[in-house]
């Protein structure tokens, strides 16, 4: 008997996804069926394969969502996450797994309870970051810990970025995930970590302007921006006596440092509308944020309003935007800040046909061992082949594919709200990611943290 599974949401990052599903569905004994709102852009030869149903509908309309789910065995939804909770509750009433590649929200932690009497398995942060960090983090450092090894430092990292053949601006950077998601990036609180012992906090005023550096061989050198909230996973990792956490987002090196001029400005806002913003040019946007002057062009406000010299490069990556265009203009009515400023970005950074990225991921993990430090060093790099089929959508769906699998041949089996920090979850996944190319390389390094008379005491 055919097992169903209903995806939810066919964005651009789920081309691997769908395929890895299709190329399975004989020998899994499975059918796909996706729900979308837009399914034109499906390409034919994957709408017509037979194991494929295609429904167009809104997903906030209860008939349609609740009767595809009823007809599902599993779900993976792959909408934005606050919309997950109105999915996961359909999917707890009607009795159905659920997988999505968004973090856990209080929400979902709130029915947690009900999902285990159900027996359920609601399996989150099942994509690259969150996901592959997770798995690949947990096997690591179960490792080390297997051997006896106690471990002090952890530090991850994961950047969405052009291959490193493509040199496509100055800001060596395009989009390949959700463009929303990096303009308000670092928004909704102070980024939180631990460093040597001491609890660390950077305000989101100052994010851009703390970063870490790291040299990936082959790839050449990056810079990183905290996450968020890393002490979240101290427990979870179970690094409670870690002297170090700290989970970071990578960039090419340059990138913070002119993104912080947006920052400053005030652009990456999203708290509030810009009336009349439709049909603004570029320069009458950027004048919203300035002091009035009579005489001085907006230019010459930004340069001394943010100190940037004119030799500065940062100024060159303003005006590859056209920032100060008066023959550019914006679309969106009463947008706001946010809003304005990624359909700039978004008219530069939308990766190109023929372009293609990749996903860097590098984790750090310090360690006591017989009397002595040691440090393991790890990274993956995984390059895309086309604007549709790229590295990001290959590292975010196809653990959701696997882990989807997984669960229906009741190989993952615990039920819960949970995240793949067991060996149930990560070891089957990571065996099938490295068979398709998704792999680490580690190296046993000299110790790099820091001498023990600077740690904290406790």
């Amino acid at each position: 008997m055919l097992r169903n599974i209903l995806l939810i949401g066919a964005g651009k990052s789920t081309a691997y996804l769908i395929d890895y599903l299709l190329d399975h569905s004989d020998k899994e004994r499975i059918s796909l069926c996706i729900l979308d709102r837009e399914t034109a852009h499906i390409p034919n030869h994957i709408a017509s394969h037979p194991a494929l149903t295609i429904v167009t509908g809104s997903v906030t309309d209860p008939v349609i969502r609740q009767k595809q789910i009823a007809l599902a065995d599993i779900v993976i939804s792959m909408l934005p996450a606050h919309m997950h909770v109105l999915i996961a509750k359909d999917c707890l009433t009607l009795e159905k797994h659920l997988v999505t590649a968004s973090y856990v929200s209080p929400e979902l932690k709130e029915i947690e309870e009900e999902v285990k009497e159900k027996g359920l398995i609601f399996l989150n942060e099942m994509g690259v970051d969150p996901g592959i960090d997770h798995m690949s983090a947990m096997a690591f450092m179960d490792q080390i810990k297997n051997k006896g090894g106690e471990i002090k430092l952890f530090e991850s990292f994961t950047g969405g970025l052009v291959a490193p053949q493509e040199k496509p601006n100055l800001w060596d950077y395009k989009f390949t995930w959700n463009p929303r998601n990096v303009v308000i990036a670092g928004q909704g609180g102070a980024a939180k970590f631990i460093q040597e012992g001491t609890y660390k906090y950077i305000p989101y005023h100052k994010l851009f302007r703390r970063t870490e550096f790291m040299h990936i061989k082959g790839y050449g050198k990056f810079e990183a921006y905290a996450n968020r909230d890393s002490l979240k996973y101290r427990t979870a990792y179970g690094l409670e006596k870690a002297l170090t956490l700290y989970r970071g987002t990578m960039r090419r090196v340059g990138f913070s440092k002119a993104w912080n001029i947006f920052v400053q400005l005030g652009l990456t806002d999203d708290s509030y509308h810009i009336e009349e913003s439709e049909q603004m040019s570029y320069r009458a946007f950027i004048n919203l944020f300035l002091p009035y002057s009579p005489t001085d062009s907006v230019e010459l406000k930004v340069r001394h309003y943010l100190k940037i010299d004119q030799d500065d490069i940062m100024w060159d990556k303003l005006m590859e935007l056209h920032l100060f265009s008066d023959q550019h203009f914006l679309t969106i009515k009463n947008g706001t800040p946010a809003q304005l400023l990624q359909e700039i970005l978004e008219a530069h950074w939308t990766l190109g046909l023929e372009e293609k990225d990749m996903v860097v991921m590098y984790h750090k993990i310090g360690y006591a061992y017989q009397g002595e430090m040691r440090q393991l060093d790890a990274h993956m790099v995984v390059e895309g082949t086309s604007q549709t089929h790229t590295a990001m959508a290959k590292t975010v769906g196809l653990p959701l594919a696997m882990s989807c699998l997984l669960i229906l041949n009741k190989e993952i089996t615990t039920p819960g709200v949970r995240i793949p920090i067991h060996k149930e979850i990560y070891t089957p996944v990571l065996k099938l990611l490295a068979q398709e190319g998704v792999v680490f390389k580690d190296f046993e390094v000299p110790y790099l943290g820091y001498a023990t008379e600077y740690v904290a005491s406790s």
